[in-house]
């Protein structure tokens, strides 16, 4: 379709809302947030946060973690310990995040019986206009 025919003006992103995006991608991904929520209460082990998430492989747990330390939302600390006792915290920064998320949450709770039932009706809306007749 081309783009006179949509009745939708696009708007051009300009450069300025590329790193905005950068940042809303990498706090936004799957395990970011699972993690973000995690460690929300304190500080959390690497072996706590890697039975407490499911699905999520130890590779890419520790990936995750890197990128969210260097962006400066968790700290990590490691204890001089046998065997080494390693820990990550919540900056503050991370902290404002998590009641931004926790908002989220909760509009996605209180929600989620809405959005099933309209996709519900637009699933069967679609379903209908397909049939031959």
């Amino acid at each position: 379709m081309s783009r006179g025919n949509t009745g939708v003006t696009v708007q051009v992103v300009n450069a300025h809302a590329c790193p905005v995006r950068e940042v809303l991608d990498r706090v936004s991904g799957k395990w970011s947030v699972q993690i973000l929520v995690a460690a929300a209460h304190g500080p959390i082990r690497f072996t706590e946060l890697e039975r407490g998430i499911e699905g999520i492989s130890r590779r890419m747990l520790t990936l995750t973690l890197r990128n969210l330390e260097r962006d400066g939302l968790v700290t990590r600390t490691v204890h001089a310990t046998v065997p080494p006792k390693v820990e990550y915290e919540l900056t503050p920064v991370a902290r404002e995040l998590h009641e931004t998320l926790q908002g989220l949450t909760d509009w996605a709770e209180r929600n989620r019986v809405y959005i099933a039932e309209s996709r519900a009706a637009y699933d069967t809306e679609r379903d209908a206009e397909r049939e031959p007749e």
